[in-house]
């Protein structure tokens, strides 16, 4: 039996296992999934094996869990990919890390949005986060809109230097943030 870390009212994030392993080459293997990551170029899946699945199974032990979780579509068992919910220092919760990767067929339908406020709630209320951070690149509007709709507020853009740049890798990348006190202060306002 994997475990089940958080339902929804549409999807199930549970412990990745070493049988995803064909599912995660499928997602990391889509251009368009990897547009933003990769510029469209699929991960070998070797990799996948020996170093993507290896810290998509690892316990942070500040946040007594793991980081990553796999998504499934609670009606039909489907797999959609995973959502990142992980510290940014692995022996405390404080700072967490928000990310997401879901297959095509996921997208537009509200998943990233759902699984992301579930997180950020599970995180405030039971895991001791202060802090929910989450990265992309500056013309991902996808993303930033998801980012947006989970609480998040627009933090500050930055450069990095890309080994091997992309389309769009000239414009930087967002940060977006969420602390404890802004996201009580939202619970608590009349809606």
């Amino acid at each position: 039996m994997t475990y089940v870390f958080l339902e929804t009212e549409r999807l199930r994030l549970r412990a990745f296992t070493e049988a995803d392993v064909e599912d995660l080459v499928a997602l990391d293997g889509d251009p368009e999934v990897m547009r933003f990551l990769t510029g469209g170029a699929p991960t070998p899946p070797d990799t996948i094996r020996t170093r993507t699945l290896p810290r998509l199974l690892h316990d942070h032990p500040g946040l007594g869990t793991r980081g990553y979780w796999a998504a499934e579509e609670k009606s039909t068992g489907t797999f959609l990919g995973w959502f990142e919910f992980r510290p940014l220092e692995d022996t405390t919760p404080t700072v967490v890390e928000l990310g997401y990767r879901l297959n095509k067929s996921a997208w537009g339908r509200g998943y990233a949005t759902e699984g992301s406020r579930a997180l950020i709630d599970k995180g405030f209320t039971d895991l001791g986060v202060e802090r929910v951070t989450a990265n992309t690149m500056t013309v991902n509007h996808r993303s930033r809109r998801v980012m947006e709709k989970s609480g998040l507020t627009y933090l500050r853009t930055f450069h990095t230097n890309w080994p091997h740049p992309i389309e769009g890798s000239e414009h930087g990348e967002v940060e977006y943030e969420l602390t404890r006190a802004a996201w009580e202060q939202a619970r608590h306002r009349p809606a």
